[in-house]
C-alpha cells in the first residue's frame, strides 16, 4: 500500500500542475503513505524491523498475543519497492502541499527517522526520495537479497532465503507444529491447493518490481550509492549496475546455451533439439529457485511476459554502452592526432 500511495501521489502531484483541486488528493495520499510508515515501524511496540537480522519480518497475532516471525522471504523484501522520486518542479507551485509536508518534517521527527522522506539531492534533477525503509535499512536488506548463499541464484531471486534449507522455521501455534523450509520446486504441501508455492521459487513480478526499485534508487543518489554484487566476493557496483545484472540472470532462464537447452525446460532434448520445439519457448508461472526449471502453469503471460520488458532493457543497455565506447574511442583517436601533430612538423 505505501508503493501504491507514492504512485497517487505522484499522479495527483501532475494533475495539481493543471487543476489545484488535485493538491488536496495530493495530501490525502501523502498522509496515508505516513499512516502506512507509522503502522510499518509502531505496529506490536517496535514494528515489523528485525535489527538484528537487517530485514522487515510478519508478525502473527492471536487473541491477545503477538508473535514476531523472523523468517527470511520476500515479505521483508517488498517495504523495499516504495520508493518513489519526486522532481521539485512538481512541488514548488503548491504551497499548500508543501506546507503540510513541511509540517510533518517538523513536528513527526520520530517517524522521519525510520522512513526516507523527502530527502533532498540534486543529481539528476530528482529533487526529492520517498521511501518506507531508511537507507541504511535499505542497504542491509540488499545484503541478504544479493547472498547467493540466501536470495541470489543464477536465475534470480528467490521467494524464500535458502538459509532455511538448513535452518528451517519453526512454531507451535494453539498445539500444532508448524514449520517454513526452502522449498526451491514445486510444493511439497496441499497449501494453496498445492500448486503454487512461495517458500523457494522464482517469481518474476517480484524480481522485476525490485529491479525498478533499484534503478529508482541509482536514479535519485547516482554513483554515491554502491553495493557487492553478489554480496560475498562480488564486486562494488552502483544499483544501477546491480539491477541490469540482476535482469540478465533473471532473462537468462529462458536463453539457450551451446546445446540449445535453455534452464526453463530443464534439458529436455525436446524443445533443444526438435526442429518443431526448439523456439517454442513456454511461459512458466514460476522457476526452480536452485536450476531455473519452468514450474505451475506454462502459459502465464500475464506477468512472466515482463520477461519482454527485460530483455529490451538489457538491449539499450549494452546499446548505449556500445556508443559509449565508440565515443571514448574517437576521443582517444583525436587525443592521438593532437599529440603526434607537432612531430610530423619537426620531421617536416
Amino acid at each position: 500500500m505505501g508503493f501504491y500511495c507514492i504512485y497517487m501521489l505522484k499522479i495527483a502531484l501532475e494533475l495539481s500542475l493543471e487543476d489545484l483541486v488535485y493538491e488536496d488528493v495530493a495530501s490525502k495520499f501523502f498522509e496515508h503513505f505516513v499512516s502506512i510508515a507509522d503502522a510499518l515501524n509502531t505496529i506490536g511496540g517496535s514494528g515489523l524491523w528485525e535489527d538484528n537480522t537487517g530485514f522487515y519480518a510478519d508478525q502473527l497475532k492471536v487473541g491477545n498475543e503477538q508473535t514476531k516471525l523472523p523468517i527470511r522471504s520476500l515479505v521483508g523484501l517488498v517495504p523495499f519497492f516504495a520508493i518513489g522520486n519526486i522532481p521539485l518542479s512538481k512541488m514548488v507551485p503548491l504551497e499548500g502541499f508543501n506546507r503540510r509536508t513541511q509540517w510533518f518534517l517538523n513536528n513527526r521527527l520520530d517517524l522521519a527517522k525510520q522512513i526516507s522522506f523527502m530527502e533532498e539531492r540534486e543529481h539528476n534533477q530528482a529533487a526529492y526520495l520517498l521511501a518506507l525503509p531508511t537507507l541504511e535499512r535499505a542497504k542491509r536488506v540488499l545484503v541478504r537479497v544479493f547472498d547467493e548463499n540466501e536470495f541470489l541464484s543464477d536465475y534470480g531471486i528467490r521467494s524464500l532465503s535458502k538459509y532455511h534449507k538448513d535452518h528451517p522455521f519453526h512454531l507451535n501455534l494453539q498445539d500444532e507444529q508448524l514449520s517454513v523450509e526452502y522449498v526451491p520446486g514445486e510444493s511439497t504441501s496441499g497449501m494453496f491447493g498445492g500448486n503454487s508455492n512461495w517458500r523457494g521459487p522464482i517469481w518474476y513480478p517480484m524480481n522485476f518490481l525490485l529491479i525498478e526499485a533499484l534503478e529508482r534508487y541509482h536514479h535519485f543518489y547516482g554513483d554515491s550509492l554502491t553495493g557487492d554484487f553478489p554480496s560475498k566476493g562480488g564486486e562494488r557496483t552502483t544499483l544501477g549496475d546491480c539491477a541490469y545484472q540482476l535482469n540478465t540472470r533473471l532473462v537468462s532462464v529462458f536463453l539457450p546455451d551451446k546445446e540449445g537447452h535453455r534452464p526453463c525446460h530443464d534439458r529436455n532434448a525436446l524443445f533443444a533439439k526438435d526442429p518443431h520445439w526448439k523456439d517454442l519457448v513456454l511461459f512458466y508461472e514460476y522457476f526452480h529457485g536452485d536450476s531455473g526449471k519452468g514450474l505451475g502453469a506454462s502459459h502465464q503471460t500475464g506477468w512472466t511476459a515482463l520477461a519482454a520488458v527485460c530483455l529490451d532493457d538489457i538491449g539499450r543497455k549494452r546499446m548505449n554502452l556500445c556508443k559509449k565506447d565508440e565515443s571514448d574511442s574517437d576521443s582517444d583517436d583525436i587525443l592521438e592526432d593532437e599529440t603526434e601533430s607537432p612531430t610530423e612538423e619537426k620531421k617536416a
